[in-house]
């Protein structure tokens, strides 16, 4: 089922831990969303007649339950999240008819009118994570932009996304109370990561909590 045509996508990040999601395709493209839906914890399978040699490698380590024929009607009972991969228009069309008649979020990939979703240009940093996207149009110009994004955030991002979760759960903790433009006046990130690194984490927390009660509510 064709869907209308989209003004906008509305950004959201799915929880897919644990949940059952299905790659109707055995080639490279699917290989690579295999591999990122399992980064995500996701209990994928895999259904096509032919299978990338890495995906029969993944299957070998039971990694993913593939099914080595082709998709047919009823496949998708069950599913979370379906992606349709294949190199025929004509049975991604057919999943996505099916998927849409149970409710089932579905990607066709290269195909946005047929898409509930459509998956952004991702850059990750230990818990961070940034999308871009371009709802489609270029997905080029979303890759080119997150490796832009890429080279400004490095991976001392990551000790810092630590620090700040413990300094909110101190914050919390002791009942004090700071507004969101507080936190924003008192996150100054490059002081904040030169103590981190010559100074070591207990100084960095004790600095920015000091910051952080001095603006308190």
């Amino acid at each position: 089922m064709k869907k209308s045509q989209v003004a906008a996508y509305y950004p959201i990040y799915l929880n897919i831990c644990d949940r059952r999601c299905i790659v109707i395709g055995g080639g490279e493209v699917a290989l690579r969303k295999v591999e990122i839906l399992l980064e995500y914890g996701a209990n994928v399978e895999v259904i096509s007649p032919e299978l990338d040699p890495e995906l029969i490698e993944l299957a070998k380590d039971n990694q993913i339950p593939t099914f080595v024929r082709e998709y047919k009607e009823g496949d998708l009972e069950g599913a979370f999240v379906v992606i349709a991969a294949t190199d025929s228009d004509e049975i991604n069309r057919q999943v996505a008819g099916e998927a849409r008649r149970r409710s089932i979020l579905i990607n066709v990939v290269d195909d946005a009118e047929y898409c509930d979703f459509i998956v952004p240009s991702v850059m990750r940093r230990g818990d961070i994570t940034i999308t871009v996207s371009t709802s489609g149009k270029s997905p080029a110009l979303a890759r080119k932009l997150r490796l832009q994004i890429e080279d400004q955030i490095g991976d001392e991002y990551i000790a810092l996304t630590e620090l700040i979760a413990d300094v909110r759960t101190q914050i919390i903790k002791e009942g004090i109370k700071v507004s969101g433009a507080s936190w924003q006046e008192a996150l100054d990130l490059p002081a904040l990561s030169k103590l981190l690194t010559e100074d070591g984490k207990e100084k960095a927390m004790a600095y920015l909590l000091a910051s952080l009660k001095s603006k308190q509510r």
